[in-house]
């Protein structure tokens, strides 16, 4: 049994606004849209399918206030490629973030809703990703994230170190996941979290069972799907089998 990575979930204050402007800086389309959601996807994808991590936008009234701990990487192909994303995410509503980043080849930006994401650099690891080059997550231990995600998913660690880990769709065909060592603990609910799925015919109560093997716990909210936590305390959804 497995689960896979089929998209992030992205708290906003008006999931249509936010909607549309990640459906223009991704170059994607609207899939479906409904009281107070908003999901996306590229044109004509058939889901779910691992080249590319769906947005699924759930409207919320808390307030962000502290630096998300996940957020994703767009993908470009040149210093001039990047030089225009920057630009056109600017007339879109993002801004320029400082995150204390200093001075490093990609540009961190926020969406209109103030979510951090980068524009990275050319990279040619990134060159089939996709829009979204790397859904990234800020972790204390890289090591452990790496053993309880590529233990969770049929995603295939790339890389390890006490700094970062790495993973990818077992078919070479998406974006990557990334694991990267942040100062700081996890203090308040995620305003991006990561949402699974197991295979058609799975069970979904067996899945739930074996995440908890693996060090995730349940998290009880009244919702028709499963909410779990990594162990890191990350929340992320346990989708029904699809």
């Amino acid at each position: 049994m497995a689960t896979r990575l089929v998209q992030i979930n992205m708290k906003a204050r008006d999931d249509a606004m936010l909607g549309g402007f990640w459906a223009q800086a991704l170059g994607w389309e609207v899939s479906s849209e409904g009281p107070g959601v908003t999901n996306l996807e590229p044109e004509g994808f058939d889901y779910p399918d691992p080249v590319a991590v769906c947005v699924d936008l759930i409207v919320s009234s808390e307030p962000k206030t502290v630096k998300n701990r996940v957020h994703v990487d767009l993908a470009s192909t040149s210093a001039a490629q990047q030089a225009e994303m920057v630009a056109r995410l600017k007339d879109l509503g993002a801004t320029l973030a400082d995150i204390g980043q200093g001075d490093v080849p990609w540009t961190v930006m926020a969406d209109p809703e103030g979510n951090e994401f980068c524009v990275l650099d050319a990279r040619p690891g990134y060159r089939d990703t996709g829009p979204i080059a790397a859904v990234v997550v800020d972790c204390v231990d890289p090591r452990a994230m790496a053993r309880f995600w590529g233990d969770a998913t049929d995603w295939m660690l790339h890389e390890v170190t006490d700094q970062e880990a790495v993973l990818r769709s077992a078919k070479g065909v998406g974006p990557y996941l990334r694991f990267v060592r942040t100062p700081g603990v996890k203090t308040v609910w995620n305003r991006v979290h990561l949402d699974v799925r197991p295979y058609p015919g799975d069970n979904l109560a067996a899945e739930a069972a074996r995440l908890r093997a693996l060090g995730a716990t349940a998290i009880d909210l009244d919702v028709p799907w499963m909410v779990l936590a990594d162990p890191e305390g990350n929340e992320f959804c346990l989708l029904a089998p699809s």
